[in-house]
């Protein structure tokens, strides 16, 4: 099977916050790798309060999976006191992988 499929959540720390959203998303790293259908899983910073997640899968399934799994419900559990809004979670289509 190849990687087609995959995840982009963008994340807005609250001020001051940053360092805590980053050391959070490190630790997400522990989770992602007890998921057997996440082929890959990385977090970013782009600045100072802008982060990210960006995970690949190779079947619907295991993105439905992921979605429902920990790291969504652990986000969710910090999220009122790290995130100054929202998080813009959005599946993607993956078009070529070296």
């Amino acid at each position: 099977m190849a990687v087609d499929r995959g995840l982009l959540a963008i994340l807005k720390a609250k001020p001051g916050k940053g360092d805590e959203l980053g050391a959070f998303l490190r630790k997400g790293r522990e989770l992602a790798a007890q998921e057997e259908g996440t082929v890959t899983w990385y977090a970013f910073r782009l600045d100072d309060t802008t982060y990210g997640i960006f995970d690949t899968f190779e079947t619907e399934e295991a993105r439905q999976a992921h979605v429902n799994g920990q790291i969504p419900a652990a986000l969710q559990d910090v999220g009122s006191d790290l995130l100054a809004e929202a998080p813009d979670i959005r599946p993607i289509d993956v078009l070529a992988v070296k």
